[in-house]
């Protein structure tokens, strides 16, 4: 049976910093929704109402876009190992662009100032409601460690390949909307 709590609790916390991987879920008002998987230790707890996570470029950029268009964000994490859970948080999402005050004080603060190859911003959550549910559904699977790929793909194309590849595939979503990673696009919708 699903519980709601207005914050994160001891106990949610000390389950998201078990798990290996999370789910994101953002949607504009149009258009198609997107979900992800996200791993490699890119999440942070920061208090009881914001987490962050260490965004790395991918073959596209929705989140971005859709946290420009519709603030919307719910991160999903599921037990996998142990005893089933699947934990939700719902809330205010948005991007803190590279390379800005912010990124780089919560890059030192949280990430001890490691960025990994790829690194292209990070998403901070405002947490308005948390959920948690039995996860019965869920199957068990064993941890067999990170996928060296996207690390490996990164470091190949080096800063100026990775600027060339996230304006061919980053700067806009599948429907076409901007997701603000450079300077030269266009502004975001007023509020």
């Amino acid at each position: 049976m699903a519980k709601q709590f207005p914050h994160l609790e001891p106990e949610h916390r000390e389950f998201i910093q078990r798990q290996r991987l999370f789910f994101t879920a953002s949607a504009a008002a149009t258009g198609r929704v997107n979900v992800s998987p996200k791993g490699l230790d890119a999440l942070r707890v920061l208090g009881e109402r914001a987490v962050v996570y260490l965004d790395r470029t991918g073959s596209g950029n929705e989140t971005a876009a859709h946290l420009r268009a519709d603030r919307r964000l719910t991160l999903m994490f599921c037990a996998f190992e142990g005893p089933p859970r699947i934990l939700r948080l719902y809330g205010q999402g948005r991007v803190i662009r590279h390379g800005s005050p912010e990124y780089t004080q919560l890059l030192a603060a949280e990430f001890n100032n490691e960025e990994p190859p790829g690194a292209r911003q990070l998403v901070w959550l405002d947490i308005e409601l948390v959920q948690t549910s039995c996860g019965y559904g869920v199957p068990l699977f064993e941890y067999g460690g990170e996928r060296p790929t996207l690390t490996k793909w990164a470091e190949a194309k080096g800063p100026e390949g990775l600027e060339t590849y996230r304006r061919e595939k980053n700067a806009r979503s599948i429907d076409g909307l901007p997701t603000g990673l450079f300077d030269d696009e266009d502004e975001p919708p007023s509020r």
